[in-house]
């Protein structure tokens, strides 16, 4: 998704295979848009879509391959990324077709079922940093929380100026416990356990897992930033 109608405009995020969206206007070769699932409004090039729709299983891993046929021999190169949705038309043996492709059933899960909402977040370790990316080809920090919430049929903004004031912030910002988000101007990070955080981090270029003191000193020293606020 692009701010405006150009390839040289800056992305904003993206929508993944399956995503609903509603078309707000339509600008020559490109479509103005909002997302069902957090109202986000962009342009993207004009593509195929349906209006007839009705998601029945999810992506469950960091990516999954499709396949031509029923079977591993007939792999394309096209690949869906975690949290992607599919509508399964029909099962044989290990696999699920759905359109005119087939999908591997190990790789995905019913649209329903939901976990504990970071227990998959390692997945995306070692990931590179992307604005405005939400899948395996590249993710920014607001959206390696968003894709979570989502997965698991819960409600989280995109952007994580919004994301601060959607959550209910703790007074206190010196301990932290696994789930704890923890949020700078411009930035959050998931922490892991008491001592380790996850993020999708710029100056790394990447999703890495760090110390949360060394990794609060060093926000602090480099781009001058002390945190916000983080999570009950």
């Amino acid at each position: 998704m692009y701010e405006k109608p150009s390839h040289k405009s800056k992305i904003s995020s993206q929508i993944l295979y399956g995503e609903k969206f509603k078309i707000l206007s339509k600008n020559k070769n490109w479509l103005k848009i909002k997302t069902s699932y957090d109202n986000y409004v962009g342009y993207i090039k004009k593509i195929n879509y349906t209006d007839k729709f009705k998601p029945s299983h999810k992506i469950k891993k960091i990516f999954a391959t499709v396949y031509k046929k029923p079977n591993k021999n007939s792999k394309t190169k096209k690949k869906l990324s975690f949290c992607s949705f599919i509508c399964v038309k029909k099962k044989e043996k290990k696999f699920f077709k759905f359109d005119n492709y087939w999908i591997n059933k190990k790789d995905v899960a019913p649209i329903n079922k939901t976990e504990n909402i970071f227990s998959k977040i390692k997945i995306f370790k070692g990931v590179k940093y992307k604005w405005g990316g939400v899948s395996f080809k590249g993710i920014d920090c607001s959206a390696l929380v968003q894709i979570f919430y989502k997965y698991n049929n819960k409600f989280c903004p995109r952007d994580t100026k919004d994301q601060i004031k959607f959550f209910k912030k703790a007074k206190n910002t010196k301990f932290f416990k696994k789930n704890d988000l923890i949020f700078w101007t411009g930035h959050v990070a998931v922490c892991i356990n008491r001592k380790k955080l996850i993020h999708a981090y710029g100056p790394k270029k990447k999703v890495i897992v760090m110390n949360i003191k060394k990794t609060i000193n060093e926000i602090k020293l480099n781009a001058k930033l002390n945190v916000i606020g983080k999570t009950k």
